[in-house]
């Protein structure tokens, strides 16, 4: 049997059915390497000398906490702050002054970050809300962030960042006015921290515990699925999502060739989705 790394093409197999039978996330073989970066810690802070063994054992057991660790470190967790760039422009330009017309008499917005990982995407739009709509301090704001991942929620939830995390994507003046130093890493304000609320949410399960939303960020997500899944996903976030709302998704990502319900608005350099019958 071929082995890479101390980790076999059958186990990998084996692995890539675990991720896809409980997120629906696709990996491809060449992403073996995840296995053998991630696994291994896990397999000796459990008891296993290889990665061998963790897999043969996670086989013989009925579905446990063992296997969801499993499953959120072969699934990517990549993400920093004010990614792109563009869509956080489009939503201080045009959609939440446009949301905040029209919803001046509920005075009431739900924005939910889908995939939320380390909590760098709700956070920033927390800053944009707080340096560009005071007024939205006297209104009813969900900041909904969910992610499978309870390990990368954890974090999130603390708003601690290293130093690379800071660099990526955060600008100084931001960084400056709303985040603590702490030696060599970085705490995110309560104030800021105590706008979003996470949730652990499958995305393959029930959304029933989730308001209409007005803006649904799903960025960098559907690329991880089969065609039917992105089809599925996308009937989903149809029946979640405001008659008048926005969805975001990432720059590689498309709503055309998969649902003809959704038409593409364009705020300058970003593209965003809107139902129809808008």
């Amino acid at each position: 049997m071929k082995q890479t790394k101390g980790v076999s093409t059958n186990d990998f197999d084996y692995l890539r059915q675990l991720v896809g039978e409980h997120t629906a996330v696709v990996l491809s073989a060449e992403k073996i390497y995840l296995a053998e970066l991630h696994l291994q810690p896990i397999a000796e802070s459990t008891g296993f000398a290889a990665i061998a063994e963790l897999v043969a054992h996670l086989q013989t057991q009925p579905f446990n906490n063992l296997h969801v660790q499993t499953i959120e470190a072969l699934v990517t967790n990549e993400t920093l702050f004010f990614r792109d760039r563009h869509p956080f422009e489009a939503l201080k330009q045009y959609i939440l002054p446009e949301l905040i017309e029209k919803r001046a008499i509920e005075r009431s917005l739900n924005i939910w970050c889908a995939g939320c990982s380390n909590g760098q995407e709700p956070y920033s739009i927390a800053m944009l809300i707080r340096e560009h709509f005071p007024l939205l301090t006297n209104w009813s704001v969900r900041l909904i962030a969910s992610d499978f991942s309870t390990k990368v929620l954890a974090r999130a939830q603390k708003g601690h960042y290293n130093q690379l995390e800071i660099k990526r994507g955060l600008p100084k003046n931001l960084r400056d006015k709303y985040f603590h130093r702490l030696d060599n890493s970085w705490q995110i304000k309560e104030e800021i921290r105590q706008m979003a609320e996470f949730h652990q949410l499958n995305l393959m399960q029930s959304w029933s515990s989730l308001p209409e939303i007005d803006v649904i960020f799903l960025r960098n997500v559907l690329i991880y699925y089969d065609i039917a899944t992105k089809k599925a996903l996308l009937t989903k976030v149809k029946q979640q999502l405001r008659t008048d709302g926005y969805l975001f998704l990432g720059s590689a990502e498309t709503t055309i060739n998969l649902d003809g319900s959704f038409k593409q608005v364009s705020f300058n350099k970003s593209i965003c989705y809107q139902l129809h019958n808008v």
